[in-house]
């Protein structure tokens, strides 16, 4: 049985999609499993680019066999050892004693340690720029260190204008038959996906994403293959684009990140009330998460997507609480930058989160924050709303673009009260009746004819 798809003339996708899989490098939950992406080229000189993971091997070793169709591999490209690349390598080499591998000096370094036998004959060694010819096609190489292991490398084919990207615009979530990033919603479904990959895979890798991009840029490709997701093949420059905001922890949108932890709902409430006035004060772009109950995973990602973060924490043990603290070092482990903060602490008798929280922050570059922290004690008080609406008036005005009339309704705007009944239905609307109170004593329902405490307003 083989599954190979044809993406164009004599270059086909011979990978395979793992729905079973739950979490990804055993920490990163899965909601649909992924794609692991290798593809075939079919030349003068038979070309494979990377492997997959066991998991898919199978896959991978069928279609390859259905392509080859008796004929001998020439080359495996190499851009990626990691295993969920490379798990299958040593498998190929045997099943296909005459390929030869392609690779950098690291790739070649970091192959030794993960295959058992001696793969000094069967290694051609290249340079970044150097040209491989196999035919029709002329591939060259350029080093992506740190994107996101250090041997990793591109490889671009000349000839059709193609970059096999390795790690680089990865997505989780297996493919659903269409191979093509638009052949997917790319609001809705490729950019959180690409988002929640990029921000816990490369993202503390910044710099040398940037490094890559700029160098596609010159390459300007007319299509990008990376090892897991779709393939781009349309409007490359927005793809670009957005990493070009993640690799330099750039916002995407200018909103608020709002993360809390709360033992006994009291610094929940005062998370709520802060976003309800956000809401109020027009802040549109928002997202809202109990830290013990979400995925670090997805609120890093949602750390890279937004402009502002605020973050309530309960004190326990006189320390940051410990999903919260854990949530904290990812984003810091990652690097993120150029945030603005907010803090609400909460401790009963010895509050001391807000400054190891502010501590934290300010160990990461381009951090701004927003007024003092706001400390609570055990639970707000009637007399710390106004502290509490002053933070979020503070950072609504922090946020740019927001503009409080936008969502103020005027009286003219306000929908008219309507008066229904509650037995049939019927609806009187008349402008001279505020309430359903107001309706003369004597009003009956036209249809039903139930008086007027049988009226709601609505």
């Amino acid at each position: 049985m083989h599954n190979c798809r044809k993406i164009t003339n004599d270059m086909y996708w011979v990978g395979g999609n793992d729905r079973k899989i739950k979490q990804f490098e055993g920490s990163i939950p899965l909601t649909n499993g992924i794609s692991y992406n290798s593809y075939f080229v079919d030349d003068k000189k038979t070309v494979l680019l990377d492997t997959v993971d066991t998991a898919v091997a199978q896959i991978m070793f069928d279609n390859l066999e259905h392509l080859l169709k008796g004929r001998k591999l020439d080359y495996v490209i190499i851009n990626h050892l990691e295993p969920d690349h490379s798990a299958s390598l040593a498998d190929l080499l045997r099943k296909y004693p005459e390929v030869k591998m392609i690779g950098s000096d690291k790739i070649k370094a970091m192959a030794k340690q993960f295959i058992s036998f001696d793969i000094e004959d069967r290694f051609k060694q290249i340079e970044e720029g150097e040209i491989l010819n196999t035919g029709r096609h002329d591939f060259t190489f350029v080093k992506a260190p740190m994107v996101h292991w250090p041997e990793v490398m591109v490889t671009y084919d000349k000839t059709d204008q193609i970059v096999y990207s390795a790690d680089a615009f990865g997505t989780f979530d297996a493919l659903s038959g269409n191979m093509f990033a638009d052949e997917y919603d790319f609001d809705k479904e490729w950019l959180p996906k690409a988002r929640l990959y990029y921000s816990n895979i490369v993202g503390k890798y910044g710099m040398f994403t940037e490094i890559l991009l700029n160098k596609l840029e010159e390459i300007q490709p007319l299509m990008i293959c990376p090892l897991h997701g779709p393939i781009i093949r349309k409007d490359i420059d927005k793809y670009i684009e957005v990493y070009h905001k993640w690799a330099t922890y750039t916002p995407e949108v200018e909103g608020v990140l709002v993360i809390y932890a709360s033992v006994y709902g009291n610094t929940k409430d005062a998370a709520e009330i802060v976003a309800g006035k956000l809401a109020d004060l027009c802040v549109n772009d928002m997202k809202v998460y109990d830290v013990s109950e979400t995925d670090q995973s997805i609120i890093l990602s949602d750390a890279f997507k937004y402009s502002h973060i605020l973050v309530a924490s309960v004190t326990h043990n006189g320390d940051i609480f410990v999903k919260m603290e854990s949530a904290l070092l990812d984003i810091k482990a990652h690097n993120l930058s150029n945030r603005k903060i907010a803090i609400i602490e909460n401790g009963s008798w010895g509050p001391t989160s807000g400054d190891l929280i502010r501590a934290m922050f300010e160990e990461l570059p381009g951090m701004t924050f927003i007024d003092e922290k706001i400390t609570i004690r055990s639970s707000v008080k009637e007399n710390q709303l106004d502290a509490l609406h002053r933070l979020a008036e503070a950072i609504s005005k922090s946020v740019k673009g927001t503009n409080e009339q936008t969502c103020q309704k005027t009286e003219e705007e306000k929908p008219k009260e309507k008066h229904v009944c509650t037995v049939c239905g019927y609806v009187f609307e008349e402008e001279k009746y505020g309430k359903w109170e107001d309706l003369p004593d004597d009003f009956i329902c036209p249809i039903c004819k139930v008086g007027k405490e049988k009226f709601v307003v609505k």
